[in-house]
């Protein structure tokens, strides 16, 4: 018997191997095919980016992890991969979980793309929660073009989505975004309004107003107003203005 199995051993073997490898070749590129088609619905990064690389490939990076400046910190979005950039990167990695070495690579991009839905939103927010605060729709009708508009209100939320997991996952919802001039106009606001920008959201959640008031500081909020400011006891206002204006007395901010 033994002298019959040993001859189409090696070929069985062989046969195996083959189709193992078949499989696992399967496998790994339906991986990658998932993971690719993902991303490619909105931004894929090619590339490696550390300290020092510089394009729009960079600029796509800063807009996500703008939420991860430090306290008080606010991060350009200007294609230029420098320190600041780093800091950003390495805090966003150690929020979730990856290695915080400052170089965005493959596990980095990964995490985004679980984070991004296929318009380049993160997930837990969308363009029509921060548009047009009076019922209408869109971002057109403010002193910027809609397309500027709607790119503020882009990296307003990818700053929502750091502090909101900063707080634990926990509901951040937005009463308020981007107004046109009439909308600003019949609730109120002021001339200047960072809602006309596209640039702001008044939030409840969760959390009480003064803790969201509290941790905006750590996500490169600039415009930050909640309770014992005049009009805001009943919300917090967070906005990406890039100098630091921070007017809740009731939270001691």
């Amino acid at each position: 018997m033994s002298r019959l199995l040993s001859k189409p051993l090696p070929r069985l073997l062989a046969v195996l191997a083959l189709f193992a490898a078949m499989v696992g070749a399967t496998v790994t590129t339906q991986v990658v095919s998932a993971t690719k088609a993902h991303a490619d619905g909105c931004y894929t990064w090619g590339r490696t980016l550390s300290q020092g690389a510089s394009g729009e490939d960079v600029r796509q990076l800063q807009i996500r992890v703008a939420g991860w400046p430090g306290y008080g910190g606010h991060l350009a979005t200007d294609g230029a991969f420098g320190p600041a950039t780093k800091a950003a990167v390495q805090r966003f990695q150690s929020a979730y979980g990856l290695a915080a070495d400052g170089i965005a690579g493959p596990a980095t991009f990964s995490k985004i793309y679980s984070l991004q839905d296929d318009d380049c939103t993160p997930i837990h927010f969308t363009y029509t929660e921060l548009d047009d605060g009076c019922g209408g729709s869109g971002f057109d009708g403010g002193p910027l073009s809609a397309a500027a508009t709607k790119a503020n209100a882009l990296q307003t939320m990818w700053q929502l989505e750091a502090m909101r997991h900063a707080l634990g996952d926990q509901p951040l919802n937005v009463t308020s975004g981007f107004r046109s001039i009439p909308c600003n106009n019949s609730v109120g606001g002021a001339s200047n309004s960072q809602h006309l920008y596209g640039r702001s959201a008044d939030l409840v959640g969760s959390h009480s107003l003064c803790t969201l008031a509290k941790q905006a500081r750590n996500h490169g909020f600039g415009g930050i107003f909640g309770p014992g400011y005049p009009g805001h006891n009943d919300h917090t206002h967070v906005d990406i203005r890039t100098s630091n204006v921070w007017d809740a007395p009731t939270c001691g901010v």
